[in-house]
């Protein structure tokens, strides 16, 4: 509901007068449909109107036909004017956007492209784009446009998909930050698109492919469903393609990844649309200020420290609206209660309101728009307490302490609850696990795990809460578990390839990955990730620092993405790593 600028008395008189047909001195006439109105109420409404009753009417001239347009959709132009108000539905919105461009209603059309970009979805952005081309608005079509380059995986099955011009087909596919987890659904949605009108389309294959950056694809792949393909081998330009592809693939086995990727257009990975940050942590023998961030696209770490921040270790990280929030910790010399917020757009640190209590070994978690800060080591005494921070008015509160006391514990949010999973209580490592409910500010003790963890990760991951390595008061663990909050149970899961504790966790682009670490004799720089599907972990590529007591979080959505991630242009990467293996 769009209101213009009359009070409400005004659109009631003048709206009555018109139903009583009082005062009309003109009627708008659509198909057989006639609405007597009243000239001076349609002028203020739009320019249309006015050029309409200015020059296209004689003053003699009392019914004006307008075509074009149905008259239920006139019957709304009007009654906005008249009061200042207008239902849009998701049945009647194009056409109504349509009449009101055509009419110049600025405020409807306003309103209507509002409430078609807050609806935008797989199955309607591409024709909600194409709109766009007939009723302009930048906004609109901007937000049109990333829905498709964004969500390309799902808008690739719908049936607007098929309609989409080569033109906008080509242009989409030749983007850096086309999202897609896999270079083959790309491939797949080429196939689709041409079979769709195959007489017409086949001739396009080849600029088609050519935007597909097959060599991210795999060997396996490219000879079962790429060669394989009858449009692909019956084509020159498509088989050229394809060798040169697979002799990419085979020098990325046997080469620096980044390098090998970044020097071929078929090979160039596309952005994330999300980055892995690795914070802090303590690195030979001492704390670190160091932040990695990891490039999934492209299989790589680079260094984003920024060297004004204070190194510290044991702390917690959370990210909340654009900015990553670093939590408590310890330097060897002090125990922190200080918070520090790092604005990942301009990337410059402010000192946010410290916590109530120092808090070394914290467990931190974001839930709605608050972050929650539970128990850890104040230099003397280990906590049961909790509190949690408003970022609106930067300031902590105390929330209900924790059934136990409760350091070096780990904590994530599933399903509008806080856990809080395992830690130390300053004799033994614990098994036991608690949520908390905001509405109630209560906690409620659940079912225990499988086994004792401290200085371990948990991590909401596929429905359930995962807990992950750690050390049971003896050894260093790989073995991991998932807690099903249905059934208030937990049940053991493939563990990791790597026995480890005090590291970094965190899902990405719906797998977990634990980074860094410890195993009793050495700090790791070694990273891992689990895929729940095939309940299977697998190497992924080493972070360029050893640590441990690290923190990691994960960041999507950023302005600046291209400020953590390795450079496409290949030059300016060669250029870079050069001179960091000069320091190094």
């Amino acid at each position: 509901v769009h209101s213009l600028n009359l009070n409400m008395s005004d659109h009631a008189v003048f709206n009555d007068l018109r139903l009583e047909g009082q005062f009309c001195d003109a009627v708008i006439k659509v198909e057989d449909v006639e609405f007597e109105i009243h000239r001076v109420i349609l002028c203020k409404c739009s320019p249309y109107f006015l050029a309409l009753f200015q020059r296209w009417s004689g003053p003699d001239k009392k019914v004006s036909v307008i075509p074009g347009m149905s008259p239920d959709m006139m019957r709304l132009i009007i009654e906005f004017a008249y009061t200042g108000s207008v239902s849009v539905t998701a049945d009647n919105v194009q056409e109504l956007l349509l009449a009101a461009d055509q009419l110049s209603v600025m405020d409807v059309v306003r309103t209507c492209c509002d409430f078609l970009g807050e609806r935008l979805h797989a199955e309607n952005c591409i024709g909600i784009f194409r709109l766009t081309d007939v009723v302009f608005s930048a906004e609109l079509k901007h937000g049109a446009y990333r829905y498709m380059v964004d969500h390309f995986e799902e808008v690739a099955h719908h049936e607007e998909f098929l309609q989409l011009p080569l033109e906008q087909l080509v242009d989409i596919l030749d983007r850096d930050d086309l999202y897609v987890r896999n270079e083959s659904v790309a491939f797949e949605a080429v196939l689709r698109w041409i079979d769709h009108v195959p007489e017409e389309r086949k001739a396009h294959v080849a600029v088609l492919l050519s935007k597909v950056r097959l060599a991210l694809t795999t060997m396996a792949y490219m000879q079962l469903k790429v060669l394989s393909n009858e449009l692909v081998n019956t084509n020159t330009q498509c088989l050229t393609m394809v060798r040169d592809a697979l002799e990419a693939i085979t020098y990325i086995r046997t080469s620096r990844p980044s390098v090998a990727h970044l020097s071929n257009p078929l090979a160039r990975p596309r952005l994330p649309n999300a980055i892995l940050l690795a914070i802090g942590g303590w690195s030979s023998n001492n704390p670190t200020n160091g932040i990695e961030a990891y490039d999934i696209r492209a299989d790589y770490w680079i260094n984003v420290t920024n060297n004004c921040e204070r190194p510290r270790a044991y702390h917690g990280t959370v990210v909340l609206n654009g900015s990553l929030y670093c939590i408590g910790g310890f330097d060897r010399v002090e125990y922190f209660n200080s918070v520090r917020k790092f604005d990942l757009s301009t990337r410059i640190w402010h000192e946010a309101a410290s916590m109530c209590h120092r808090r070394c070994y914290v467990s931190v978690t974001v839930l709605g728009e608050c972050i929650y800060a539970l128990g850890g080591f104040d230099g003397h005494t280990r906590l049961s307490t909790a509190e949690r921070y408003r970022p609106e008015a930067n300031q902590w509160s105390l929330i209900a302490p924790m059934q136990e006391v409760r350091s070096d514990a780990s904590s994530t949010t599933l399903h509008n609850k806080v856990y809080i999973c395992g830690g130390f209580n300053g004799s033994e490592c614990l098994k036991t696990a608690e949520c908390y409910n905001p509405e109630a500010n209560q906690w409620t003790m659940i079912g225990l795990m499988n086994s004792r963890r401290s200085g371990f990760g948990i991590v909401a991951y596929a429905g359930r809460v995962y807990a992950v390595g750690g050390f049971d008061g003896t050894h260093r663990l790989c073995s991991a578990e998932a807690y099903d909050p249905e059934n208030n149970s937990w049940h053991e899961v493939s563990p990791m390839l790597t026995p480890r504790a005090h590291f970094g966790i965190e899902v990405l682009e719906d797998r977990l990955f634990v980074v860094g670490g410890f195993n009793g004799f050495t700090t790791f720089d070694s990273v891992e990730c689990y895929d729940a599907t095939p309940d299977e972990w697998t190497e992924a590529r080493d972070m360029d620092i050893s640590r441990r007591a690290l923190s990691c979080c994960v960041v999507s959505g950023l302005p600046n993405m291209a400020d953590y991630v390795v450079p496409r242009d290949a030059r300016t990467f060669l250029n870079e790593d050069a001179n960091s293996d000069e320091h190094s």
